[in-house]
């Protein structure tokens, strides 16, 4: 069974336009034609009796009193007003068939105008719903650069098109920082591989190999999973943290930010601690990754014997949490940058780490409903601050990652 062609929007629009054109024509014409046949037609008791509009026995008479010697003038003028009258009625007759044919006529040739006007118009409004259309097909996970670019009137269909522009801005981003999240995380798990390889290579390549020698090989690649291991469970966490929260309760920062600290392998690195209650609502092992991180990022990227600045409060509606830290001279371009994953700013290379620590800060925060900002020190270091909805607050953050002014930190 053949399914029936179904009609464009383009013709469906014409169809309603011409329809409607129509209509309002044919009762444009209707109230022409009968206020035309009102104020033609005769008044009362001037309507003649026969079809002719004169009636019979009348004519007789007219045409007695014509061919008479003496005819009466009071009948010769009735005779005359009728045929005036008969005459006036014959050409308001034809003056309405006129109108009448001539209306339909005109009538006709505009709704055929009008038709064609629809199509051209409906053609030129739904030309925006082509190049979505065309973008859309054009669009592929390899090739989002394809734009509508609308032009015309800020109307309803122009907001649609940059609206359509505006989300495959975001879908291109998305793929694109993903290739590169995808990129950086094999070229990270491909390095301790590489290690462990050569290593190994070395190791049963030399003729003279000793126990000992066996001993730091297995060091070394203990140390290689290790770090293999540490990259693996950093990268599943972040795909985990885009599926949002699985458990929900109360938090309260400054309990967490103490279990942190004492357990937490500082060095000699001086801490300075201002904790208040902050109590947020969220998941509580994440809670305490991210204020675990923070203090390792803290502690990794900072001056020998330098100082660590931790603080939990309560403010406008939602819990903070600072960790600042001395250390080398970070640029606000960098600061710009550094809860990306895989990056590792200048100077920062030396160190172990994956270059997920504050990606993973990042994460956690923002399936929390808050935000994150880097603030470069002005006296080196970083000051990064975490705020979190409160626990009876509505969430109202959107992970969005911000770039404070340099400035010194508060220890609170």
């Amino acid at each position: 069974m053949s399914r029936r062609p179904r009609l464009t929007v383009r013709a469906r629009l014409t169809l309603l336009n011409t329809g409607l054109f129509a209509a309002c024509g044919a009762i444009v014409v209707a109230v022409s034609y009968a206020l035309v046949a009102q104020l033609g037609a005769p008044g009362p008791g001037k309507q003649l009796a026969s079809p002719g509009g004169v009636s019979a026995s009348f004519a007789a008479q007219c045409r007695s009193e014509q061919l008479s010697a003496h005819p009466d003038r009071d009948i010769l003028a009735k005779c005359n007003a009728a045929l005036q009258l008969r005459g006036a009625q014959h050409q308001r007759d034809l003056t309405l068939s006129h109108l009448l044919e001539y209306s339909l006529i005109t009538l006709g040739v505009v709704i055929a105008l009008a038709a064609i006007l629809g199509w051209i118009a409906a053609g030129r409004a739904l030309r925006p719903v082509h190049r979505i259309t065309a973008a859309a097909r054009a669009a592929s996970e390899h090739n989002l650069s394809a734009r509508v670019a609308p032009t015309g009137p800020r109307d309803e269909l122009r907001e649609l098109a940059e609206t359509f522009d505006e989300m495959l801005g975001r879908l291109e981003t998305a793929f694109e920082g993903q290739r590169r999240f995808i990129a950086n995380a094999s070229h990270e798990l491909r390095t301790p591989l590489a290690v462990m390889r050569t290593t190994v290579d070395v190791v049963l390549g030399n003729p003279d190999t000793t126990p000992g020698d066996l001993r730091a090989m297995g060091a070394d690649i203990r140390a290689a999973v290790d770090h293999a291991e540490h990259l693996i469970g950093a990268l599943l966490l972040l795909a985990r943290n885009e599926r949002g929260l699985s458990v929900n309760e109360e938090v309260d920062l400054a309990t967490v930010a103490e279990d942190v600290l004492d357990t937490a392998g500082l060095g000699d690195r001086r801490v300075h601690a201002t904790l208040e209650p902050a109590v947020i609502s969220g998941d509580p092992v994440l809670a305490e990754r991210l204020i675990a991180n923070l203090v390792d990022n803290a502690v990794r990227y900072n001056a020998a014997g330098g100082d660590i600045w931790i603080g939990t409060r309560t403010a406008a509606g939602s819990g903070q949490l600072t960790v600042a830290n001395t250390g080398p001279v970070i640029s606000l371009a960098d600061a710009d940058r550094i809860f990306q994953p895989f990056q590792r700013l200048s100077g920062r290379t030396s160190h172990d780490g994956s270059g997920l620590g504050l990606a993973i800060v990042a994460s956690i925060a923002a399936i929390h409903g808050g935000t994150v900002a880097a603030r470069p020190r002005d006296d080196g270091g970083l000051s990064v601050t975490v705020t979190v909805p409160s626990a009876n607050a509505p969430a109202q953050g959107s992970g969005i990652q911000e770039t404070e002014r340099p400035g010194v930190p508060r220890p609170g």
